[in-house]
């Protein structure tokens, strides 16, 4: 791949991210302009809701009020994420996986973007029928990306794929 190609790569999965970041800071906007100290909005009854939360910690409630932690995670995936980005290889064989890597990380930029502003990460998806905690458009991002980056990983890259994958991962 020349220069010219690369960068525009780049550029492409940049653009891509902020796109992702404003999308789900938007949502979050509209939470808490239309949610906050309000009653849940009811989608399907009994089913799913808009229900405003401000989430001090992670998924499921856990680590409460541990932001510079948080902040902290969401460094090293940005940095081992844009690792790996650079070395895979810039084929259409290896796309899906670029794809995962710039929703990942427009997600973990999404609630760090809450975290740092607010203290907090606003959610507000809410699946009332298996009492699911309550979520947002970057836990989406972030939760969809791995479930996808794993299946690809298993299911669809062959051995020579993932050799490959490797070596271009250690530099060589």
């Amino acid at each position: 791949m020349n220069k010219k190609n690369g960068l525009k790569n780049y550029v492409m999965a940049l653009i891509l991210v902020i796109v992702a970041v404003l999308i789900d800071q938007y949502t979050k906007y509209l939470a808490v302009t239309h949610l906050k100290d309000g009653s849940a909005f009811v989608l399907i009854d009994n089913v799913f809701e808009l229900n405003y939360l401000e989430n001090r910690g992670a998924a499921f409630g856990l680590l409460q009020n541990r932001q510079i932690f948080f902040v902290c995670v969401a460094i090293l995936i940005f940095a081992f994420i844009l690792y790996c980005y650079v070395r895979i290889p810039k084929t259409g064989r290896y796309l899906p996986l670029r794809l995962c890597g710039i929703f990942i990380v427009a997600g973990a930029a999404g609630n760090l973007i809450d975290r740092i502003r607010l203290g907090y990460v606003v959610d507000f998806f809410y699946f009332k029928v298996i009492n699911f905690p309550i979520f947002n458009v970057a836990d989406i991002y972030v939760t969809c990306s791995a479930i996808f980056l794993a299946v690809l990983l298993i299911f669809c890259y062959k051995e020579e794929d993932l050799n490959q994958l490797l070596k271009s991962l250690k530099g060589k």
